[in-house]
């Protein structure tokens, strides 16, 4: 990404300090190498000035010193210094604690009483072993620590707290950070502009996804956060989010009957409702698949057993019959009532419906297929996933886009949809043409 992602900019502030450096550069970026570069102190924060062309690297921030304005100056504060928590064990934590989990304060990393130090600055340059703030030179699991100045007490943990929000856990659909830059360096599109790329994915239809500003976000259950892009060229692209390193929270053992949809389900049924048994999830044989479950850690993608991890129905696993893709499973009720047969199984064949033809191009078709020509199962018009698209039911009002049925809003030669399988990206469904003699 940018060497800038790693700055907060402040337009017409100026900082007094007593280490600085000057320096001549072009522009803002290469002021940021002469920071990181920097060898005479440790390198919070850069001055730039627009018209003067000038740098200055200095040893403090804003948290250490005085500011004033000043018109032309541009002040970029590293960020890693101004967070006052840690990321996953806090080795990069570079924030001001000074005193034990116990309120013991800590002695300086540079003194030698009460207690002679292993880890000093001289050893390790690069651990941010200044006065005595909590770090963690070693990689201690346990977080940040200090040496302390109770003789009794060798050394102790800081209480440093977590910092929200800067780390995904599961797939990053709870991430609410604020990266707003794609892995590669591109900058994001607000979620609510439409340029330039047009998109279904508004405050309006997903208020509980926290589509705020131009923030990294996950909200089709992607492998991990992602946005749209600034570039015409690139319309979307993953966003390098950290895992957090502690276990997401366990949430109850997840429930053994039919919730909702089922995306809760973590019952040990691994047969279909004809009878079929389910394919392992971590094997590609009889049918390849993007449900890895090292990939999707929190969907529950255990051994064989019947999930819902797109947001289907209700579960449903793939078979290991070669000519059946999928089908989904009878999971009882959590209410004791009898599932039913609700929704289309993945059959090539399926069951007539009073509307299960189509008339002229199908354009006023409503039936509820969902299969396509090759027995592919359709993805939901409202979803992003795996195929992202503008035939959303907002855009296309009068097409009646409901869950994933065949449909044709575009006046194409037959109802088609989307398909679920990644590689390919839409199909004509499995449908014959009502007899033209037939009486409206």
């Amino acid at each position: 990404g940018d060497i800038l992602d790693d700055y907060l900019r402040t337009d017409g502030v100026w900082i007094l300090t007593r280490n600085k450096q000057f320096y001549k550069t072009n522009n803002e970026k290469e002021c940021a190498e002469k920071c990181e570069a920097e060898r005479n102190f440790n390198c919070r924060a850069f001055l730039f000035t627009r018209k003067k062309l000038q740098c200055l690297t200095l040893a403090e921030n804003t948290k250490m010193t005085v500011t004033f304005n000043s018109m032309d100056a541009v002040l970029y504060e590293k960020k890693i210094y101004l967070l006052q928590c840690k990321r996953g064990i806090g080795k990069d934590y570079r924030g001001t604690e000074a005193k034990t989990r116990r309120g013991i304060p800590c002695q300086k990393w540079a003194e030698k009483t009460p207690h002679h130090p292993n880890y000093t600055p001289e050893k390790h340059p690069n651990a941010g072993l200044e006065e005595n703030y909590c770090r963690n030179p070693d990689g201690d699991e346990s977080g940040p620590w200090c040496y302390t100045t109770d003789p009794a007490t060798r050394f102790d943990y800081c209480n440093i707290p977590e910092c929200e929000g800067q780390c995904m856990q599961c797939n990053g659909e709870d991430y609410h950070g604020e990266v707003s830059r794609t892995e590669s360096g591109l900058e994001c599109q607000h979620w609510d502009a439409q340029e330039p790329h047009m998109h279904g994915f508004t405050l309006k239809h997903f208020p509980e996804k926290d589509l705020k500003l131009n923030y990294c976000r996950n909200p089709d259950g992607e492998l991990r956060p992602w946005c749209f892009t600034t570039s015409p060229t690139k319309r979307w692209e993953y966003c390098n989010i950290p895992r957090c390193t502690m276990r997401p929270p366990v949430s109850g053992l997840g429930s053994q009957c039919l919730s909702g949809k089922g995306e809760n389900y973590r019952g040990r049924t691994a047969i279909t409702e004809s009878g079929k048994a389910c394919q392992h999830w971590n094997t590609q044989f009889p049918h390849r698949h993007g449900w890895i479950p090292d990939r999707y850690p929190c969907k529950g993608l255990e051994e064989n057993y019947c999930r819902n991890p797109d947001g289907e129905k209700r579960p449903w696993c793939y078979t290991i019959n070669s000519n059946v893709r999928w089908e989904y499973c009878a999971i009882p009720h959590c209410d004791g009532t009898e599932q039913g047969i609700a929704g289309i199984s993945n059959v090539p064949v399926q069951v007539p419906l009073p509307e299960d033809c189509y008339r002229g191009r199908g354009q006023s078709y409503r039936g509820t297929a969902s299969i396509t020509a090759s027995g592919k199962k359709c993805q939901a018009w409202n979803s992003m996933f795996p195929h992202r698209h503008e035939k959303t039911p907002d855009r296309f009002p009068n097409a009646d886009l409901r869950d994933n049925y065949c449909r044709n809003p575009d006046g194409d030669k037959s109802p088609w949809c989307f398909t679920t399988d990644p590689n390919m990206t839409w199909e004509y469904c499995h449908l014959k043409r009502c007899d033209d003699h037939t009486q409206e």
